[in-house]
């Protein structure tokens, strides 16, 4: 069994800690990896964390996640609200997705409340900061142990 989960960002999340703290937070991207390292670290697995201000990178990784990761945990951002490209993407990874979101999308502006990534994933984190990352990985975890149990 591949051991590795992808964590992969969408656009802005480089900023993450730096715009708009008061709505995202100050912690940075390399404390969601701290974060998310130790979980998988305490059952057996590694991370992948990757971050793009790109669609197109993004589904490359997705695309490379097909041979290498065994999940995949996903906060596409603004993508969650207008990639079709990332959705198909998804559709042809084998294995479980999860979607993160720092905020609660349900409580912002109206076009946040849809996300194409969610007919895909098979549980979605919103509203938890960063920590729904870690959350994310955990759950991850577990639905990958139950799978090769």
């Amino acid at each position: 069994m591949q051991k590795t989960i992808y964590i992969l960002n969408g656009p802005n999340l480089n900023l993450l800690g730096k715009r708009q703290p008061d709505i995202y937070g100050h912690e940075s991207l390399d404390d969601v990896r701290s974060q998310c390292e130790a979980v998988a670290r305490a059952a057996d697995f590694e991370i992948r964390l990757l971050q793009s201000n790109w669609e197109g990178q993004i589904v490359d990784w997705i695309h490379e996640a097909r041979d290498r990761a065994a999940g995949i945990v996903i906060n596409p951002a603004a993508l969650s609200h207008t990639s079709v490209a990332v959705l198909d993407a998804l559709n042809a990874f084998e294995g479980p997705v999860l979607e993160v979101h720092i905020t609660n999308i349900h409580k912002r502006e109206s076009f946040r409340h849809h996300s194409y990534v969610s007919r895909r994933a098979e549980g979605v984190i919103a509203g938890f900061g960063v920590e729904g990352y870690a959350l994310a990985v955990r759950r991850m975890t577990t639905l990958l142990g139950q799978a090769h149990a």
